[in-house]
């Protein structure tokens, strides 16, 4: 009998787990597929391919009308390369498919693959192909995109264990922020220093492919992923994949000067623009009890930077509980869903 029911019931965590389980497709030991930020795949002797692919749709991911084609561009590969960095890997090669009004300019177009090439020469990745099409809709962006990366290196999101303690690479919620000026037409046109560092971030974000090729390297790192829907959503998938529950503490919660100053401008909810806004593009890792304090020193002589512990794994399975000076707390909003936002 089929289910009648709408993807919003599911969500899209549901929806994939779903499509899993229909699939119904049992793989070989040496090769990981669905639930990771990217698959990977055997490949030359210790050395294993990763693969990834994002999709941006016009109105969903993007709005043509208020983003730079430049910009577009170098974020459609940057996106895709956060994944790779999430693995700890190297990219490689890309391949990208365009679906595009007719009516589209060439000189969007020339700016668009500006923005690509500035980043892709920067990361080393060869565009190798993909395929164009019109549309009569809206705008439809799609990229595959191949790395490597050791296989005893690899991390993975199923790595997380009760007692570890869980840490991002980088602030959070500032590419949120920029999101909500871009969004709201009263803001629009406010472009102080502060509302154009939080433009900057949700515009230009930074794939931290260096940080996850180091921390790949550190024992004492158990699971990794990168922030892309929000804390929220994304340490839930750590959580379900490693079989574990989490608490995060929101006073920890590592915000930029630019971000705590607009949200008192604005009125915004500090907690839930870092909690729950996505497209940050750092790191989010666990790291064995005991050990942060060693690992954010070499983590500092490298990058410059400091990690910032914003909680710790639990035995509670399947349990996301926040606490805000000790006291448990509900997040007013969670993180991005592309069924239920």
């Amino acid at each position: 009998m089929k289910n009648d029911g709408q993807l919003s019931d599911l969500g899209e965590f549901g929806f994939i787990a779903w499509l899993a389980k229909s699939i119904g497709q049992s793989l070989p030991s040496d090769l990981t597929g669905i639930g990771d930020d990217c698959a990977v795949l055997p490949w030359k002797g210790d050395q294993k391919l990763l693969v990834t692919t994002d999709l941006l749709l016009d109105g969903v991911h993007f709005l043509k009308e208020k983003i730079a084609a430049r910009d577009l561009g170098y974020k459609s590969l940057a996106v895709n390369l956060s994944d790779i960095a999430a693995m700890g890997g190297r990219p490689l090669w890309a391949f990208l498919s365009l679906a595009l009004p007719a009516e589209t300019k060439i000189s969007w177009a020339e700016d668009f693959f500006s923005g690509w090439k500035s980043i892709s020469q920067k990361a080393k990745v060869k565009l190798l192909g993909g395929d164009t099409t019109r549309t009569t809709g809206a705008m439809v962006i799609n990229v595959a995109l191949l790395g490597e990366a050791r296989g005893k290196y690899i991390k993975y999101r199923s790595g997380a264990i009760p007692g570890d303690i869980v840490a991002v690479t980088g602030l959070l919620g500032s590419s949120e922020g920029g999101l909500r000026l871009v969004l709201n037409s009263q803001l629009r046109n406010l472009r102080g220093q502060d509302e154009t560092i939080l433009l900057r971030q949700h515009f230009h974000p930074k794939p931290q492919l260096a940080e996850g090729f180091f921390l790949a390297h550190q024992s004492q790192v158990g699971a990794m992923m990168d922030v892309s829907d929000g804390l929220d959503s994304d340490l839930r998938r750590i959580i379900e994949r490693s079989g574990c529950g989490a608490e995060v503490y929101l006073e920890k919660l590592p915000v930029s000067p630019a971000l705590k100053r607009c949200c008192r401008k604005y009125g915004w909810n500090q907690e839930e623009v870092a909690a729950a806004g996505g497209e940050d593009y750092c790191l989010l890792i666990t790291v064995r009890p005991g050990s942060l304090a060693a690992l954010d020193r070499r983590f500092l002589r490298k990058f410059g930077r400091r990690l910032h512990p914003v909680g710790r794994i639990t035995k509670k399975r399947g349990q996301l509980v926040y606490f805000k000076a000790g006291r448990q707390v509900t997040l007013p909003k969670s993180g991005f869903d592309h069924f239920r936002t």
